[in-house]
């Protein structure tokens, strides 16, 4: 799902205005009903409900006084404050604004319509009854700075009243500027957020995404080519992307364990064999058939002993501190021959000058598609155009901001302040799939394109999740070897989604690592539904 800029979604509206024949007063109305829709989906019936509004005088300000008008005609009894005058809007909003104060000025009506000019005055309004429902219509997509003022006094009230009530926000939380995931300013709390036609920036990246409680996208009437034809290169992932992966390298009722991927994880060394165990369950439990683990000599019958029976291992030539050499290579490249994907570095240790140069020989060298995490990503900083030269053969790396910082020879607060665009420049010149781990993380692809992840949670700061996510990423890939976005995305979302499940069994203290491995299936099955099931 495209994720659009503040000036994309204002030409898409444009657009669906002058090209689809749809008035722009219709969007507002089209967006009204979405989020009264929404609404009584996620909190019931309206019918006898309070329920306050807070409208700005521009267009988010309309958007709420259309709904107001919509939970009025249901039942529910509407406050409506208008910050200012109906005299200082224009357009559309002011159209709905006089709308609603027309329905206000009704014998009897259970709408009331006030015109706000303080702050005393909006808390005088605004507290004379308890309500279910606070909306939040102040400001959309357009605010660039700060609230202040009654605005900012708005905000406030909003989020005291929010301590009881129901918050609501529509387009986006009234605070955050929409094409940053920054905090700029004092910003409503949500319970739910109904945004239009797509995500806006605010609502996907933390910690502004933190503020939208639910976040639900609302269709009102732009066709998918103007959104698509848009020019944003920003994604968000559904589940919808990665079921049909899913089916597009689903096994047949006839495979063999060969025919499903084999799995070569380069990696553990002495006290560290339990990255590469982690990563060999984690490609077996995503779905490969075989996974053979290289590791340094001496350490091997550790890895063979810990790891799960279903992994084989292999022991390669070490240096005095028990890591890999580079004579090691030479073997690498005969296994990775014999497999379909290499995993790299969980547990490989740097600290040597010829582990350093084994890893840049396997990944420049490299013959099938590999992924590269931990120690490799290390060994690979800062980075040489060489080390990614070759064309054909993905590669596909998963920093952390700080191995991204080493990769990139810049600050990590530079790293997480920019993390879009560093990681799509990144990705962009080496032609290399990058995986930028975080909250929210992001996975850059060589066209440009940015995908966001939706899922995962605290808990997954623990020892060795990385390990698993680079397991998974193997494990899909070597059943659909022709598509490495696709399975990394799928791998991403997976992940977190394992990860969520586990949370909500133990907890976000509790968990480690190799809980996200063990709930994978059951994430499998949750978006995959019954075909990832034996179904009798």
């Amino acid at each position: 799902m495209k994720i659009l800029s503040a000036a994309q979604m204002r030409e898409v509206d444009r657009l669906t205005s002058k090209l689809h024949g749809v008035p722009s007063l219709q969007l507002m109305e089209n967006a009204a009903t979405r989020t009264v829709e929404a609404i009584e989906k996620k909190f019931g019936d309206v019918s006898g409900k309070r329920v306050l509004a807070v409208c700005g005088r521009g267009n988010n300000g309309g958007d709420g006084a259309a709904i107001a008008r919509l939970l009025h005609e249901k039942g529910a009894s509407v406050d409506v404050c208008l910050l200012g005058g109906i005299n200082e809007t224009q357009g559309d909003a002011r159209t709905n604004f006089e709308s609603a104060k027309a329905i206000a000025d009704a014998a009897g009506s259970t709408l009331r319509f006030a015109e706000i000019e303080t702050a005393s005055a909006l808390r005088e309004t605004a507290t004379r009854s308890k309500y279910d429902l606070i909306i939040d219509a102040i400001f959309g997509t357009g605010l660039t700075r700060a609230a202040a003022g009654l605005f900012e006094e708005a905000t406030a009230l909003i989020n005291e009243l929010g301590d009881k009530s129901r918050v609501v926000s529509v387009d986006v939380p009234s605070g955050l500027a929409s094409d940053s995931g920054e905090l700029i300013g004092p910003t409503v709390r949500a319970d739910l957020t109904v945004t239009f036609t797509a995500p806006k920036v605010a609502a996907v990246l933390p910690p502004a995404c933190e503020q939208c409680g639910e976040l639900i996208v609302g269709q009102i009437g732009s066709p998918d080519e103007l959104i698509n034809s848009s020019g944003s290169q920003l994604n968000l992932i559904e589940a919808s992307d990665v079921r049909t992966w899913l089916e597009s390298s689903r096994r047949s009722s006839h495979a063999n364990k060969g025919d499903v991927g084999k799995v070569l994880v380069v990696g553990g060394s002495r006290g560290k064999t339990g990255a590469a165990c982690l990563v060999g369950e984690a490609a077996l439990r995503a779905g490969c058939g075989l996974v053979t683990i290289a590791t340094p000599e001496s350490v091997q019958p550790i890895v063979a002993s810990s790891a799960i029976p279903e992994c084989m291992t292999e022991p390669l030539a070490e240096t005095a501190s028990g890591s890999f050499s580079l004579e090691a290579a030479e073997d690498v490249a005969r296994l990775g021959a014999e497999r379909d994907v290499v995993a790299i570095g969980p547990g490989l240790g740097s600290e040597d000058a010829s582990t350093r140069e084994f890893v840049r020989a396997v990944v420049g060298k490299r013959e099938r598609p590999t992924v590269a995490d931990a120690d490799a990503l290390n060994a690979l900083a800062p980075w040489e155009e060489a080390v990614g030269a070759q064309p054909g053969v993905p590669l596909i790396l998963t920093p952390h901001p700080g191995e991204m910082s080493r990769l990139v020879g810049k600050p990590i607060d530079v790293v997480l302040r920019d993390r879009i665009e560093i990681a799509r420049e990144f990705s962009t010149s080496h032609g290399v799939i990058l995986v930028l781990k975080g909250s929210r993380t992001l996975i850059a692809a060589p066209d440009g394109q940015v995908y966001v992840n939706p899922t995962g949670n605290a808990g997954m700061a623990t020892g060795g999740s990385g390990d698993v996510l680079t397991g998974i990423i193997a494990g899909l890939l070597a059943q659909k070897m022709d598509d490495a976005l696709g399975a990394t995305i799928a791998a991403v979302y997976l992940h977190g989604l394992a990860g969520d499940i586990a949370a909500s069994k133990l907890g976000t203290r509790a968990m480690i690592a190799s809980d996200i491995t063990a709930n994978l299936g059951a994430a499998l099955i949750e978006v995959g539904g019954d075909a990832e099931r034996l179904v009798r």
